[in-house]
């Protein structure tokens, strides 16, 4: 199934959830010793492997971060394609002071916050809904 791809549907229908806990970005040279089930996402880089995990699986690993977030999942099924989700809400949290951090899913798109602006965020979100 594809996703959609009408910005005013995916706006009214975005649907911000955010996730219990607090997350966090970790550079490491290696994903050995780190187990995968874990990583809520991992990326690399030429620098080093960016993964995000929750800050107690950091803590745990004694990884190092600066940035703590909360995670938003947008539920609604956007399409890869799709054109003016990311600029919509980007904006909007912008507007609001609130810095965010992107990573787009086959499904969802998923934002990261600032944990001390989730709920300000998930305000601005629901408001862009309606």
């Amino acid at each position: 199934m594809s996703g959609i791809t009408d910005i005013q549907t995916l706006l009214k229908t975005m649907t911000p959830e955010q996730h219990t806990g607090e997350y966090v970005f970790c550079a490491v040279a290696t994903l050995d010793g780190i187990d995968m089930k874990d990583v809520v996402c991992f990326f690399r880089e030429a620098e080093a492997v960016t993964i995000i995990v929750s800050k107690t699986t950091a803590d745990a690993l004694g990884l190092k971060y600066d940035y703590i977030a909360a995670w938003i999942t947008l539920t609604v099924h956007s399409s890869l394609q799709a054109v003016g989700l990311t600029a919509a809400f980007s904006l909007a949290l912008a507007k609001a002071e609130v810095s965010c951090n992107v990573i787009a899913g086959y499904y969802h798109d998923h934002i990261f916050v600032g944990y001390a602006d989730a709920a300000k965020a998930m305000d601005v979100l629901r408001a862009l809904q309606e």
